[in-house]
């Protein structure tokens, strides 16, 4: 019996490398087809790319599309998609050099950049996490009530203050336990003891339930999507559509020339890719096991799972808000709700199931996505910072950090006059610090070594990240200027 286990973890390990092996020469034979031929095969294999895409697409995402169709109509269609592809240039780097490395950037910014640089990156994404949770809770009750009422007619009377606010928190609780149960067993198999690190059997069985995870992702992201697609077929169905307009609002014609319409746009272009995601990426790249042979797939990954699904349903949020609202007469000051939106848009003609219901759940996905992903950013966070192993009780403890965000049904309303802009002008600020470090990463040869890139496209990259970086410093400058001014 002993020996049994002394040549069995040998026997494991052998048959875990040759499956590594295996995949490798996959992907490596996929590198000389044709696009449209890797595509199924890389969306079978993508995962990390779909939990940034989780990520993004929360309540955030929801407002500010809402708000840029319902003031601006079809014109500023462009404005999303653009500030994700700028964010995708970022994405790539850190990917690249993830993957070539194999090495935490938490570790990396530590060693190759600077020290305080890193832990204040770290602590960002971690309490950013935390505090924009007192946001998507509250948003994620709300959606649940509307649901609710809307499916079974059940409602709490808003006249009674108290009696709504526990109803709402235990709906709350309720996504709370949901995200909590998701990530804890997503934690519980990502770190592993050195014991069993190399058994094959650990090892898939830790792939396994990662994949499943984001399977899952997969059909929420793919769910939001019809969910919005849905209401905007109804709109158009009911002539609230102009189609040559959104055509021509993907064409960056003009620019906002009003304050209000300022900082909208720069709202747009410093939050499509945030602090906690930037964090995030790399340790669930490193979860996958992913190595140098998969930086084409994480690129597609992050083209499949993040990219087309954040233009998709930005621009449908964009779209059916633009149709209903703009020029309607309606009035709308500051940022509209999703709450009123919803309302708003059975206003404008379109019938109860799509206008609430329908539109509640894309909604709900999106908020529940987002704080599951808030979640899994708190425990790596952590567990970079403290050296803690991923997977242990202490990351897994972590990992519910945001729990008390649940009390933001009672106190966001106040709360977030207080906490929203110093959030926003820290994180903001560190986004490009955070960008900076890893353009000086992808040109430091003691770090990428032979995997350093070379000649013409070492300079088209730095191009492409120094206009990242401009961009993103301009946007979070203005932002905060405009905010405290």
């Amino acid at each position: 019996m002993k020996e049994q286990l002394e040549t069995e973890p040998s026997s494991m390990a052998t048959r875990g490398v040759k499956a590594q092996n295996s995949e490798a020469q996959v992907l490596e034979a996929l590198n000389n087809q044709a696009w449209f031929v890797r595509m199924p095969k890389y969306f079978a294999l993508s995962g990390p790319g779909w939990l940034q895409g989780a990520m993004t697409l929360g309540g955030g995402s929801a407002v500010t599309s809402l708000t840029i169709g319902a003031l601006f109509g079809y014109e500023f269609l462009w404005v999303q998609p653009i500030a994700m592809l700028i964010g995708c240039v970022m994405l790539f780097a850190l990917s690249y050099q993830t993957l070539h490395t194999q090495a935490s950037p938490f570790e990396s910014m530590k060693k190759h950049v600077n020290k305080p640089i890193a832990y204040s990156w770290a602590i960002a994404a971690f309490a950013s996490s935390i505090i924009w949770g007192f946001a998507h809770y509250p948003l994620s009750a709300a959606m649940l009530e509307e649901i609710i009422v809307v499916s079974t007619g059940f409602s709490v009377n808003e006249e009674n203050n108290n009696l709504r606010n526990i109803y709402l928190l235990i709906l709350a609780i309720t996504v709370w336990a949901l995200c909590a149960f998701t990530a804890w067993n997503y934690g519980k198999r990502a770190g592993s003891d050195e014991s069993d690190s190399n058994a094959e059997g650990t090892h898939l069985g830790k792939t396994n339930t990662i994949v499943i995870f984001e399977m899952g992702i997969k059909l929420l992201s793919g769910m939001v999507i019809l969910a919005f697609s849905w209401v905007v077929i109804s709109a158009s169905l009911n002539g609230k559509i102009d189609w040559g307009a959104v055509l021509a609002g993907y064409i960056p014609s003009s620019l906002p020339n009003d304050s209000q319409g300022v900082t909208v746009l720069m709202a747009a272009l410093g939050s499509a890719v945030g602090i906690n995601m930037t964090f995030i990426y790399g340790f669930t790249l490193l979860h996958k096991k992913w190595t140098p042979s998969h930086v084409a797939l994480s690129r597609y990954d992050i083209g499949l799972g993040l990219v087309v699904p954040y233009i998709l349903v930005t621009s449908l949020i964009s779209i059916a808000a633009a149709g209903a609202f703009f020029d309607g007469g309606v009035d709308i000051q500051g940022k509209l709700s999703p709450t009123q939106a919803g309302k708003m848009f059975m206003s404008a003609g379109l019938d109860e199931v799509t206008s609430r219901l329908i539109f509640a759940f894309g909604i709900l996905g999106m908020a529940v996505g987002s704080l599951v992903m808030h979640m899994l950013c708190c425990g790596s966070a952590a567990a970079a910072m403290f050296k803690w192993k991923e997977g242990n009780l202490k990351y897994k403890l972590a990992l519910l950090a945001p729990t008390p965000a649940i009390l933001g049904v009672f106190v966001w309303s106040t709360m977030g006059a207080y906490v929203v802009l110093p959030t926003s002008a820290i994180c903001g600020f560190l986004l490009p610090v955070a960008y900076i470090g890893w353009a000086v990463l992808h040109n430091k040869p003691d770090y990428l070594g032979e995997a350093m890139p070379r000649g013409i496209k070492r300079y088209l990259f730095n191009i492409a990240m120094m206009a990242c970086i401009i961009t993103v410093l301009a946007s979070v400058s203005y932002s905060v200027w405009i905010n405290f001014s």
